[in-house]
């Protein structure tokens, strides 16, 4: 990227510099829209050939792009979900600097002597310089972060998912719903009403 352009890159199969929107009407499983706003719209929804899109951007599909993609049975993943893994891992460090403590540290040995009581109950024993015992480390910060960013990734998309089916609404709207349905349930719970 030293010239500001791939225009030339040895190792492309393909070259667009006069059009580079061109290349969403490729054929493609996956359309990952992720440079700007609005770039699937009523102008060029009919081009795209494509089984899913997950909007990688803020707002790249239009409303009447989405509806489009929908009426041919082509799913859109919204941004709010698709990018939700950057705002939850900003949360668990949020998190981590309340309690001035990393994820983990409090557990990490407590977990490698679990490790160790189990195995020694099936009758099993390292020494301390084995090289397995790298494997009956307690979690690293790192690991710990990818398994909540995993398991909060997973179930916000299957519940999102699953809303969508038993309302019959588009996963944009689900997930907006779900949203709404939050906030206004944490909001009685705090006692305070909309």
């Amino acid at each position: 990227m030293a010239h500001g352009t791939l225009k030339g890159y040895p190792h492309a199969t393909e070259e667009e510099v006069m059009d580079p929107a061109s290349f969403m009407e490729k054929e493609c499983d996956i359309l990952i829209p992720c440079a700007m706003e609005k770039a699937v719209n009523r102008h060029n929804v009919d081009k795209l050939n494509t089984k899913l899109v997950v909007e990688g951007a803020n707002g790249p599909t239009t409303f009447a792009a989405e509806q489009s993609l929908e009426e041919r049975g082509v799913i859109v993943v919204p941004d709010m979900l698709a990018n939700g893994g950057g705002v939850t891992v900003s949360y668990f460090e949020w998190l981590k600097n309340l309690e001035h403590v990393a994820p983990g540290r409090m557990t990490k040995k407590y977990q490698e002597k679990q490790n160790m009581k189990l195995l020694a109950s099936l009758g099993y024993s390292f020494p301390k310089k084995s090289p397995h015992m790298k494997n009956l480390q307690g979690a690293k910060e790192i690991d710990i972060v990818y398994s909540g960013l995993e398991e909060i990734m997973c179930s916000a998309t299957r519940d999102s998912w699953h809303y969508a089916r038993d309302n019959k609404l588009s996963f944009r709207d689900a997930c907006l719903g779900r949203a709404i349905k939050k906030i206004n349930s944490h909001f009685e719970q705090s006692g305070l009403m909309i």
